[in-house]
């Protein structure tokens, strides 16, 4: 059985992408960007309210395919500036300091908008018989 959750952009059928995917116990949520309710960026210049969003997002996206947070097992925290790591570390601890999952920390050159200063991804895996 395969669970799509939207991310609600109108690129999603442009771009052919879906906000999360649950293929059986896997889960992969697409890369996941600052972005309010009002297709807005939030928390210009504050990789911490940046990161902050990306993960409430992505939360949201694996409960609508039948995840919780306590089911995440690989985050990826990209930047584009890796000297400001441990401002993302501190909000990944809020989330994930008992979940503990894997997390990798990487610099990129920017992203789609430039006012982004991070992106994220995550991976869950969750009971084969647990759904939406």
């Amino acid at each position: 059985m395969r669970w799509s959750a939207s991310s609600g952009s109108p690129l999603e059928p442009e771009i052919g992408f879906s906000r999360a995917v649950r293929v059986g116990a896997h889960v992969a949520v697409a890369g996941t960007a600052p972005i309010g309710p009002d297709g807005g960026t939030v928390g210009h210049g504050d990789v911490g309210a940046q990161l902050r969003r990306c993960l409430e997002v992505s939360i949201e996206a694996l409960a609508v395919v039948g995840a919780l947070p306590e089911d995440v097992i690989r985050t990826r925290i990209m930047l584009t500036d890796i000297t400001r790591w441990r401002e993302a570390a501190a909000v990944h601890g809020e989330f994930f300091a008992w979940i503990r999952p894997v997390t990798t920390f990487v610099e990129v050159s920017g992203f789609i908008d430039p006012d982004w200063l991070v992106e994220t991804e995550v991976d869950a895996a969750v009971g084969e018989d647990a759904g939406p």
